[in-house]
């Protein structure tokens, strides 16, 4: 029996996300899903007009992949990828994982590798200048022990998240899409947090279901030379399969100059990948009001209402502040009052305390308007009693 969720989640990705067109082909890759979910995506892009092109994936095969591979396979891989790539005007990532650290093992080496040869020519520049995509997760059981929910309770909050009125929230972007536009220097303030940058002249991206599901932020770069301070995510964060708790960076002219976590060793690994893996290539605001607590998943966590995320490594081309890397990390802070509280300046103006958007052009924003429902009580400034440190602690603790 179809369900009636994946159809109407299927319908979205092709209709609007990619905008599928007749004679258009498509490329779909389906990493450890459902076959009848497959189909469905596939019977959905046909019933457009589209052609689809399939690639099944299994994430223990890439892993076999990965650790067993020379220099040579990944270049290999490469070119044929990037020669379907070439062949396709949209793309449609399904990406399912039965463990999330499948990948946790595999040294540095491989995963150079795999990152300059593979994710570099095949997606960084080619698919995501060159075609319409969109990329999402899928509900596995895996997925909702992350989140700490029973796999039906979870399923129903993935299909209420990700087919949600893009539309209506599209329109609610652009005033803050504008004011990132004009503003020249951005502070960040939370706990262990007191960061200055500047955006001018960088575009700001509001990003509205057409490229990732779920959706709802909006992202620029900081200019590279300009970011200066410190700052703690206190969201847990995986790459390449290894988890990292509370991350620490410290920023001198743009450059990460002190970085511990949970896993020291093996972040200062990461960012040493290359000259750009210590400079910021992203800062993005989130604000989907449906999506309220970490579940290590980015395309999930760095839409949090009232989080904040930055990418440490390549820019985007869209965004671009001149940044090159093989990496591409997105790290997370929510500024919520149960995570400790915080603020957004643009210039010399508050406009989000605790999460919440404060200036009367971007409340538009806040979860009561994009969803209709009734407006919490305002919450304590940051700093005050509402932030505390047993708060914070509790908040701490309830995370672990």
């Amino acid at each position: 029996m179809r369900d009636p969720r994946v159809v109407k989640l299927a319908k979205t990705i092709v209709g609007y996300s990619c905008n599928v067109q007749p004679g258009e082909k498509v490329l779909l890759e389906a990493f450890d899903i459902p076959s009848d979910v497959v189909g469905i995506v596939v019977e959905e892009i046909s019933a457009a007009g589209g052609v689809p092109l399939v690639h099944i994936r299994q994430n223990e095969v890439t892993r076999a992949l990965l650790i067993n591979a020379k220099e040579e396979t990944w270049k290999a891989h490469g070119a044929a990828d990037l020669a379907l790539m070439k062949e396709a005007q949209a793309y449609i990532a399904l990406r399912g994982s039965n463990n999330v650290a499948e990948i946790s093992d595999v040294p540095n080496g491989p995963m150079q590798w795999y990152q300059t040869h593979y994710m570099q020519p095949v997606h960084f520049k080619r698919r995501i200048t060159n075609t319409k995509w969109c990329v999402l997760r899928w509900p596995t059981p895996s997925f909702a022990q992350q989140a700490g929910m029973s796999t039906r309770a979870f399923e129903d909050f993935y299909f209420e998240v990700c087919t949600m009125d893009y539309a209506k929230m599209a329109g609610a972007m652009k005033p803050l899409a504008e004011r990132m536009q004009k503003t020249n220097t951005v502070r960040i303030k939370a706990p262990e947090t007191d960061l200055t940058m500047s955006i001018k002249g960088i575009p700001a991206i509001p990003c509205t279901g057409d490229k990732n599901i779920p959706d709802g932020e909006v992202f620029t770069a900081p200019v590279k030379n300009s970011v200066n301070g410190k700052i703690r995510f206190n969201a847990p964060t995986i790459y390449t399969g290894s988890r990292f708790e509370n991350v620490r960076l410290e920023f001198r002219n743009g450059k990460v100059i002190n970085a511990t976590s949970s896993d020291t060793k093996r972040l200062n690994e990461i960012l040493d990948s290359d000259e750009g893996g210590r400079y910021l290539g992203e800062f993005a605001i989130g604000f989907h009001p449906l999506i309220k607590k970490p579940m290590l998943d980015i395309l999930f966590d760095e839409k949090i209402m009232g989080s904040l995320h930055m990418a440490l490594g390549n820019a985007y081309d869209i965004a671009d502040n001149g940044n090159k890397s093989k990496i591409h990390w997105d790290m997370v802070l929510i500024q919520t009052p149960e995570a400790g509280g915080g603020e957004i300046w643009f210039d010399d103006q508050c406009i989000r305390r605790n999460g919440r958007f404060i200036v009367p052009e971007l409340e538009c924003l806040n979860p009561e308007n994009l969803l209709g429902s009734p407006a919490p009580p305002k919450t304590a400034p940051f700093g005050s009693g509402g932030t505390g440190s047993k708060k914070k602690e509790r908040a701490t603790a309830t995370r672990k």
